[in-house]
């Protein structure tokens, strides 16, 4: 399991995150402070921490400092300014990364998994993902069925790659729409049929493995294909 630890004083952002981040499957401890922070990290293991600069008690850049002491924990570090020597001081404390306020949540969780996939969290098996004849190789950003590739657009393959790991989860079209297009879209829910649609198409024989949930939305179905 996946632990992050997010640390922001801000409570409307920490729900933000934890909202965008459900379908991770990620477990979130939530910290309003600094010294909070540095109490729950000697308590428990954490896969990546998240951390606001601008914090009451104990700000980020010293929370930081005493962290990297003894442990070299990926850090993403949230910051309301993007100036260079922000960004110079926090690579000379050990951050790995920054996201300048406002951010896009999308970005941030990008971001996040590319710094478990490089900090050796997330391993290559758990990268690649097989069900029967259909294999995605998510670093690579491939889908083969039958050891073949099948091109797909780039919704098309989020789409695919998001069900893929959370086999046996409904979803709305709504919670679709909000994790493959983001929060900031507008447009029609039926968007998200049309594109499923497209997708079964290009899946052949692996069309069932996304099953229609009367009612609610879709989800995937391992056991679908041949």
């Amino acid at each position: 399991m996946i632990h992050i630890l997010l640390v922001d004083d801000d409570p409307h952002i920490r729900t933000i995150i934890r909202e965008y981040a459900q379908a991770e499957d990620w477990q979130f401890t939530e910290a309003g402070n600094g010294e909070e922070a540095l109490r729950l990290f000697s308590e428990q293991v954490f896969s990546l921490v998240i951390l606001d600069v601008m914090m009451p008690k104990l700000d980020g850049w010293a929370t930081l400092k005493l962290l990297r002491k003894d442990n070299t924990v990926p850090v993403i570090l949230l910051t309301a300014r993007d100036e260079e020597y922000d960004r110079l001081l926090g690579f000379e404390l050990g951050v790995d990364d920054y996201v300048s306020k406002p951010f896009s949540p999308r970005e941030l969780i990008a971001r996040m998994n590319a710094l478990l996939k490089r900090s050796g969290v997330l391993t290559h098996d758990q990268q690649v993902l097989v069900f029967d004849n259909l294999t995605l190789d998510l670093a690579a950003h491939s889908v083969t069925i039958d050891g073949e590739s099948i091109a797909l657009t780039p919704k098309e393959y989020d789409l695919l790659a998001f069900f893929a790991a959370r086999p046996g989860k409904a979803f709305t079209r709504d919670q679709l729409l909000n994790n493959i297009w983001g929060y900031d879209y507008f447009g029609d829910s039926r968007t998200v049929d049309t594109h499923i649609r497209s997708l079964r198409d290009k899946m052949g024989d692996c069309r069932t493995m996304i099953a229609t949930v009367w009612g609610t939305g879709y989800r995937f179905d391992a056991g679908g294909g041949k």
